[in-house]
């Protein structure tokens, strides 16, 4: 393995430099960064291209320049990495490390979202082939595959942030509003729930009366202008996390596994206050590793009790389940600070921002209002990607479960009698993640590449807006400096893609050894 990765990585290498020698020699011969000068009549213009030419070392022809550039990159070995100077005169190395924070944060959420929910629903449309849901879903996901993703972008600024943000100065939900939300609801728990036309009129009436009621009483109660949970909510939250978690994990057959669930539910309605009251003490950063550390302590040993034998999967469940729970309380923490965010000046009652990273105008200081700050300015364009990409996990997982359910050894294995849930989760899943490892790794190693649109429509200054500039402007070190770590990543994902491969796949591992 220690050859193989070995050589795989000298092979990346020569990729990864031979392809930055040819985009640095095509960059630097397509322009003149010199030509806005060369035409300008300031009276100092000749000292401005000679102090250019210095700077960016364009007296020298481009394949010479290229290995002066490398030189510094080659300097990482010694400890002192150097991309040279952008035109501005700024360090490229300090706008790229400036730039990569914002633009992970912009895009890792987006993604993680769009695999969890993408491949989690295209399974679900596998398995009900050709009902409701599946159409539905289908429907949905090519919609939202065929939108640009600026005017996505623009929809969601217009009723998402600024209609929403006029709607939170009243916040009662309007008839109109009430009656499309609850027929909404009737149609997709229906789809997704299905069965005979007696039973889906059923579940459309029960879902559709259920949130015409649970909106009204939102509306009354003006929940949406301070939101919160509670414990009695949390609690009912956490138990449907608990059997929800237990279903996929072992089946809710495993009684050990459903109790060591519920009871991290219990766990979590006692301490509710308790949590709230360690929400807000000032050595924040000791008390919240301290508290994240008990969370997985507890989760891991209160399986102990239930069970004596095969506690792997129950210790499983239960982490999962109180990692599950432990988020809700967060957002329930959230919800109530957004009253107290909204009343500030700063906000002034408009808390959906359309533009910007955070509001520069908030005072520093409160841990839980700046984190709701940042919060509420990656929602919009979070969202945007997370719709995009959803819709392409959607589609590629449906597609490639339905070939492996058609596979023989999944047959063979319910015919040796085991569970559906087993067939599916231990043989079709892990069979179906080969393919999607490769889709799910790229798109990992492109976060760091920023999203140009998205960071241009929302004002975000990531990856993607340096690269948008360094073309503008024919910044041949700062394009040079954003595609080396962009391509680093994107030629490290294949070397990823393959040892995942064999982790999830044995074959894979006999044949390398055999070689």
């Amino acid at each position: 393995m220690f050859a193989y990765i070995s050589r795989r990585l000298g092979v990346l290498f020569v990729i990864l430099f031979g392809s930055s020698f040819i985009l640095y020699n095509l960059a630097a011969i397509s322009g003149d960064p010199l030509e806005a000068l060369r035409t300008s009549k300031e009276p100092n213009v000749q000292q401005q291209i000679k102090n250019l030419t210095r700077d960016l070392q364009l007296d020298v022809p481009p394949p010479l320049r290229y290995f002066l550039w490398l030189r510094g990159i080659l300097g990482v070995f010694v400890g002192h990495i150097n991309f040279g100077k952008a035109r501005t005169g700024q360090s490229v190395t300090e706008l790229i490390w400036l730039a990569i924070p914002t633009t992970v944060r912009l895009v890792t959420g987006a993604t993680i979202i769009a695999i969890v929910l993408g491949i989690s629903i295209g399974i679900v449309t596998a398995l009900r082939q050709y009902s409701r849901f599946d159409y539905a879903m289908t429907f949905v996901s090519f919609l939202l595959f065929s939108l640009p993703i600026f005017w996505v972008a623009v929809l969601l600024k217009e009723y998402l942030a600024i209609q929403f943000n006029n709607f939170l100065g009243n916040p009662t939900i309007s008839p109109q509003w009430l009656i499309g939300l609850s027929l909404f609801s009737g149609v997709f728990w229906a789809a997704v729930i299905s069965g005979d036309r007696k039973r889906v009129w059923s579940i459309f009436a029960i879902a559709g009366v259920s949130t015409a009621a649970l909106l009204e009483i939102l509306s009354v109660t003006k929940w949406f202008a301070h939101p919160g949970l509670g414990p009695i909510a949390l609690f009912l939250l956490s138990v449907g996390v608990a059997f929800g978690v237990t279903h996929l994990s072992t089946g809710i057959s495993n009684r050990s596994a459903l109790r060591a669930a519920l009871a991290m539910a219990v766990i979590t309605l006692v301490m509710y206050y308790p949590n709230q009251w360690l929400f807000g003490v000032e050595n924040k950063k000791l008390v919240y590793a301290l508290m994240i550390i008990a969370l997985f302590v507890v989760s891991g040993t209160v399986p102990l009790l239930f069970s004596k034998i095969d506690r792997g999967p129950i210790i499983r469940t239960s982490i999962l389940s109180a990692f599950l729970m432990g988020l809700l309380t967060v957002i329930d923490k959230l919800m109530q600070t957004w009253k107290p965010y909204m009343e500030t000046d700063a906000v002034y009652f408009r808390p959906i921002p359309t533009i910007g990273q955070v509001n520069a105008l908030l005072e520093p200081g409160n841990f839980w209002m700046n984190f709701l700050d940042i919060l509420v300015h990656l929602f919009l364009p979070t969202t945007a990607l997370l719709l995009i990409s959803f819709a392409g996990y959607v589609r590629f997982s449906r597609g490639t479960l339905l070939e492996v359910l058609n596979q023989d050894y999944i047959r063979t294995a319910r015919a040796k009698g085991l569970t559906e849930r087993t067939v599916i989760m231990r043989h079709a899943f892990r069979n179906t993640m080969i393919p999607l490892t490769t889709i799910m790794v790229v798109d990992f190693a492109g976060i760091i590449g920023g999203a140009i649109i998205t960071e241009r429509i929302f004002g975000w200054i990531g990856m993607g807006t340096l690269f948008n500039q360094a073309i503008g402007s024919l910044d041949l070190n700062l394009l040079m400096g954003v595609f080396l770590i962009t391509g680093f990543m994107a030629v490290s994902a294949n070397l990823v893609a393959d040892l995942l491969y064999s982790a999830l796949d044995p074959r894979i591992r006999a044949v390398s050894r055999s070689k």
